[in-house]
């Protein structure tokens, strides 16, 4: 199979048969082999019924139906999980991205051997105060900090050669940073291609201002698990030697002063010097303890389910 169109969705009844017609037109036109899976996260309206009649039409479309709604993260590793193509495209089901995109993302990873290549959304049509202005900033944060060199982590069309998607692990609400998964991962060939964005057809938009903080929070996450999430003593251990280290010279210090230079002085217990020792050792103490309950917990990390199904469709 060539291609692999991953959808998440919530409650996007209205665009779903547009999408699937325009997808269909496509790859059909271009004579691809491909696949379509929709993820249902926890719809309220009738996506899940739109969805199998068009299953019962077109047996290139898979469903599979969340208990509840779990988030774009777990919808995006379930369909991953499942996808059978070559090239796995993800894009979002409110018609904002242009399916004609697809072919020229295609030859990227085929031709041009492309482990990942993510879609810039260069002319917005979103609102400048709420969504453009609060994106340039958390684009350019996670550019500083992950290394990786795009202008749109957070755009939905994406393109991924196969072995990319099986071997990463989407989860929390990492979906903005998987090309920074990727490239810890080792997959380090991650391109760009300016992509056209349209402006929203149906419904309006599940995410607000928050996501932003959020993600702020989440890029933080990321690039600690990046640094030490494979090796958590290197930096608890390391703080903890450095403050210990700071209290125990404090510790010694007061030692020194009371017994050889101020015998009948006050109590050492009577100097704030006293307290820094205490706290700083207490604390040095607590992170390096922190640090080996960390490699503990790496050391036997089991998967857990991140999320129930509810249906499926022409899912093997």
């Amino acid at each position: 199979m060539n291609i692999s169109v991953v959808i998440p969705l919530l409650n996007e009844q209205d665009s779903l048969t547009e999408l699937h017609d325009w997808i269909a037109n496509i790859m059909q036109s271009n004579h691809f082999s491909y696949e379509i899976i929709f993820i249902d996260d926890g719809s309220t309206d009738n996506s899940w019924k739109t969805i199998s009649q068009l299953s019962k039409k077109d047996t290139n479309v898979k469903g599979i139906r969340f208990l509840k709604n779990y988030g774009k993260s777990q919808a995006l590793h379930a369909g991953f999980k499942n996808a059978k193509g070559d090239v796995i495209i993800t894009m979002d089901a409110d018609l904002q991205d242009n399916p004609n995109e697809i072919p020229d993302l295609y030859n990227m990873i085929k031709n041009q051997d492309f482990d990942l290549v993510s879609g810039w959304k260069k002319k917005r049509y979103d609102s400048v105060i709420t969504k453009n202005l609060p994106s340039k900033l958390f684009n350019w944060a996670a550019r500083k900090t992950s290394g990786v060199k795009l202008h749109d982590f957070n755009c939905g069309l994406k393109a991924y050669h196969k072995n990319v998607v099986k071997n990463i692990d989407v989860q929390g609400e990492m979906h903005r940073y998987i090309p920074v998964l990727s490239k810890n991962a080792g997959f380090t060939k991650i391109g760009e291609k300016v992509v056209q964005h349209q402006a929203r057809k149906y419904g309006q938009t599940k995410f607000g201002i928050n996501r932003f903080l959020h993600g702020f929070l989440d890029l933080i996450t990321i690039w600690f698990l990046s640094r030490f999430g494979k090796r958590p003593m290197h930096l608890f251990g390391a703080l903890g030697v450095i403050m210990f280290s700071i209290g125990l010279a404090f510790a010694i210090y007061l030692g020194v002063n009371k017994l050889f230079f101020n015998p009948t002085g006050r109590l050492i217990t009577q100097r704030p010097q006293f307290y820094i020792a205490l706290t700083t050792m207490i604390i040095g103490t607590q992170f390096f303890v922190a640090g080996f309950l960390g490699e503990i917990i790496l050391r036997n990390r089991q998967d857990k389910t991140r999320y129930l199904i509810k249906d499926q469709l022409n899912i093997n």
